[in-house]
């Protein structure tokens, strides 16, 4: 399902994209890797067979204007580009929280946004997204994150709702801690972490399924999936014990 296709991935330069850029490459993809440091891009663009480092700015939409101008069709586009710091709502720093809900959730609408016209006019294409397991549900010090992967994932959801009838592919993938540069902030402790590879594995396989939403690692997901529909009280009291 890769070989052949040529996928746009943003936020390709760290973490979670770039160990699913390797991945994808090694299936014989033809990637466009963009995210803002171009530094490591062509770092990563060097390492693959057909790879190309296009930078831009998630939150100028003249920059992602551009990208889509310069890449012309593509097969599938998958957003992860994100932004995260921890923060109790007593903590609130208006700049940090807009910030991230501008990378994580009004960056994909940009992306997306852009990219779907082509999809729609030649009745094909792929579309994946990065939610969370914090947006399941509210969380403590979750302010402005989890908001934003829920509008992420909601949004997943209203593509899914307009295009199900269409051969255009929508996923949304939601997965727990992964050891990056955002979750070396927290201070606390991280059920079933994963390496940048292992989650990239997970994300693979659902992007091979016919699911429209995966959530990992098991059993851990379980807690955010049914916890959703528990009492909030009972589940707050879960979180803190």
């Amino acid at each position: 399902m890769f070989a052949g296709k040529t996928w746009w991935l943003v936020g390709a330069s760290e973490g979670l994209g770039r160990a699913i850029a390797a991945k994808m490459d090694a299936e014989g993809a033809r990637l466009v890797l963009s995210a803002r440091s171009a530094d490591k891009l062509d770092d990563l663009a060097n390492e693959l067979s057909d790879a190309t480092a296009l930078p831009l700015d998630v939150t100028d939409p003249d920059s992602i204007q551009q990208a889509v101008a310069h890449i012309g069709q593509i097969d599938g586009v998958l957003y992860c580009a994100g932004a995260y710091d921890p923060m109790p709502a007593q903590d609130w720093d208006p700049e940090k929280v807009e910030l991230i809900c501008d990378v994580n959730f009004m960056g994909a609408m940009r992306v997306v946004g852009r990219v779907i016209p082509q999809m729609v006019e030649r009745n094909s294409g792929h579309i994946a997204l990065i939610g969370s397991l914090a947006g399941h549900t509210g969380l403590p010090g979750a302010t402005g994150y989890g908001a934003s992967k829920a509008a992420v994932m909601h949004m997943a959801e209203n593509l899914q709702a307009d295009l199900h009838k269409t051969p255009i592919k929508v996923q949304v993938i939601n997965p727990g801690f992964i050891e990056t540069r955002l979750t070396a902030k927290n201070d606390f402790n991280m059920p079933m972490i994963q390496t940048p590879q292992e989650a990239a594995d997970a994300c693979m396989r659902a992007l091979r399924s016919g699911r429209f939403s995966t959530s990992f690692p098991a059993p851990f997901s379980w807690v955010f999936t049914i916890g959703k529909h528990l009492p909030r009280r009972l589940f707050l009291k879960l979180m803190g014990s």
